[in-house]
């Protein structure tokens, strides 16, 4: 009992010792307005670990001495557990928030750089009408995260014998294993499609195999990363 008071105290005092210093040097104005972040990252990593090892060594000797029970070598263990102790309380509490920020990071498929492309064709049923024009078509694509609006590739429309056949992309911005593109054309019923890309969508530099619709028409598509064909 007495040694868990001791480690107690030490816990306390390393943690007001720790914020204590970064307080004094702030009211000290302690720093390089030149360079606040080297200034504030000396505070956090060497000042402030130091003012946490003295106020460790300060609470654990304060609760010795107000129990009676100073000594020297006691006193000196004690402030070894207290410090294995805040030590795993400071890896906890870290693998806590390492846990914490990677489920609750956004998704993203390729954080900090463009979105790959899903890149599809569509071939439309015998007999459907191949469209004018891209304001006759509307593409979006569907998952669990988000909905995004797709670009029609005019260039690209083509008729494959009496069957038409249209292009187009979308942007990729999540990483989710559960998508589907939705197509419109104007006079046509409205086609959903399931897209089959693992949730890492990746790169492909052909398309896969067309894939038949339950109305008959058939879609074939591939993921296009940023600066790959």
């Amino acid at each position: 009992m007495k040694n868990s008071l001791q480690m107690a105290g030490g816990v306390v005092g390393a943690v007001i010792g720790f914020v204590a210093t970064l307080l004094l040097l702030e009211l000290v104005g302690f720093g390089n307005r030149a360079d606040p972040i080297m200034s504030g990252m000396l505070a956090l990593l060497a000042f402030a670990p130091c003012g946490a090892i003295a106020g460790l060594l300060f609470g654990t000797t304060l609760v010795a001495r107000v129990r009676g029970r100073e000594n020297a070598d006691g006193s000196l263990r004690n402030s070894l557990k207290a410090f294995a102790l805040v030590v795993a309380l400071c890896a906890a509490a870290g693998a806590a928030y390492y846990v914490y920020a990677v489920t609750t990071a956004t998704p993203w498929l390729n954080p900090n750089a463009p979105n790959p492309l899903l890149v599809f064709e569509v071939r439309l049923p015998t007999g459907a009408a191949l469209p004018g024009s891209a304001r006759d078509v509307t593409i979006e694509l569907q998952t669990d995260l988000n909905t995004m609006p797709g670009e029609p590739r005019p260039d690209q429309f083509r008729r494959d014998g009496d069957r038409p056949i249209i292009a187009g992309y979308v942007e990729l911005a999540f990483r989710t294993a559960h998508r589907q593109l939705e197509i419109k054309i104007n006079g046509q019923p409205d086609r959903l499609y399931l897209i089959g890309l693992s949730a890492k969508a990746p790169h492909a530099a052909e398309f896969g195999p067309w894939q038949a619709n339950s109305d008959g028409s058939e879609i074939r598509y591939r993921a296009r990363w940023p600066g790959r064909d």
